[in-house]
């Protein structure tokens, strides 16, 4: 069993989820983002919460799992709260901006 496939999503307050068939369109303060999952794979949304199920299985479709849990949270924390970039220098040398 996918140990990350298993856990369920949170949906902070300000992000709407729309799910139709295997389209799931996330909408945020920071933007919207939609993706079509893969066939193996199914979506339910419930309670403020979104839950990733596979229809078998089969090796592909427990590939596509967690890749598609994962995909759908990265979706949601980006219109949410938007991507950092974080760099850190180590050596003598170095120089970049503040």
């Amino acid at each position: 069993m996918s140990r990350i496939g298993k856990r369920p999503i949170s949906i902070p307050k300000k992000v709407s989820v729309t799910i139709d068939g295997q389209a799931v369109a996330v909408k945020g303060p920071k933007g919207e983002l939609s993706r079509v999952l893969p066939s193996e794979v199914t979506v339910e949304q419930s309670d403020g919460t979104i839950v990733v199920k596979r229809n078998s299985e089969s090796r592909k479709a427990r590939s596509r799992h967690g890749l598609s849990r994962t995909l759908v949270a990265n979706m949601i924390e980006g219109v949410d709260q938007g991507f950092k970039r974080r760099l850190e220098i180590q050596g003598v040398g170095y120089r970049a901006p503040n």
